[in-house]
């Protein structure tokens, strides 16, 4: 035997270095792979700009103001993203994980990645971004559909109106916030329909039931510090009056709004990966 045939007999490719990187483009492959992902991030942008259009076509009927008015037209444009974006991005970050329990890929997924939560993360990562690249598409998008429509009554807002674009991006990344809770409820609970149900009252009828309840400083302040009054401040112009929170006046700021939802994502996602760091797979 040559040294040449030597070598090559002997010779044990090193196992190629598992990274965040690898893990994250693996999680991106196998979200990207299902028509169902693909259709609730069309449904955000579907959803967002109909909503908007339908506004903007009964605009007349809504009792225009006097004269262009950022928080107006906000109104007009984020709403479809924020209200019905929210729901279909909780449900996305859901089915990203709860598909593969019901599935029973989840083994061989924690099989290849030992320490389990560098999977989480990466889910969290790709359902962030791309549920937040939907919902930037819709508010963009439904800015320049319905500017026309503001024009013919001369109430049109341009993005370079303080706080406009501002108001775009805290909508869209709530939607991504909206995607990481729905992520980590679903890590926690892992049935789907118990997770969706889960996440629908957290973010839809909590407030409705806070808002039943006989008055109180304490109920209205639950209500201020609930996950859609944290959208609701998001996806609002940055107004320097009022200041950070002021839980009498029930006024909660845009920054305040930012870290109400952050809280509110990193909570559920925490809980989850408790469960998914110590918990049977």
């Amino acid at each position: 035997m040559t040294t040449l045939e030597k070598k090559r007999a002997t010779f044990v490719p090193r196992a190629e270095r598992l990274t965040f990187g690898g893990i994250v483009r693996s999680e991106f492959t196998k979200i990207t792979s299902l028509r169902s992902t693909i259709g609730l991030l069309l449904a955000i942008i579907v959803f967002g700009i109909g909503v908007s259009v339908a506004l903007g076509l009964t605009i007349e009927g809504a009792g225009l103001p006097d004269q262009p008015s950022a928080g107006f037209m906000l109104d007009q444009v984020t709403l479809g993203t924020v209200l019905f974006g929210q729901l279909i991005a909780a449900i996305l970050g859901v089915l990203v994980i709860s598909g593969e329990y019901s599935s029973g890929t989840i083994q061989p997924t924690m099989i290849a990645v030992p320490a389990r939560l560098p999977v989480l993360w990466a889910k969290t990562v790709v359902v962030f971004a791309m549920a937040t690249a939907s919902a930037l598409i819709a508010t963009f998008g439904s800015w320049a559909v319905t500017y026309p429509m503001f024009s013919a009554f001369g109430l049109e807002i341009g993005l370079t109106e303080p706080g406009v674009v501002m108001s775009f991006i805290g909508s869209s990344v709530y939607v991504g916030l909206s995607a990481i809770l729905g992520l980590g409820i679903g890590t926690l609970l892992r049935g789907a329909a118990a997770s969706v149900a889960t996440a629908i009252s957290v973010m839809m009828l909590l407030p409705l039931v806070l808002s039943v309840l006989p008055a109180s400083q304490a109920v209205r302040n639950l209500q201020l510090l609930s996950m859609s009054k944290a959208g609701d401040a998001m996806s609002n112009p940055i107004e320097d009056a009022g200041g950070f929170v002021d839980l009498t006046a029930g006024f909660v700021s845009p920054t305040a709004g930012w870290l109400i939802a952050i809280v509110w994502a990193a909570s559920f996602l925490a809980l989850g990966a408790f469960r998914l760091r110590r918990g049977d797979v």
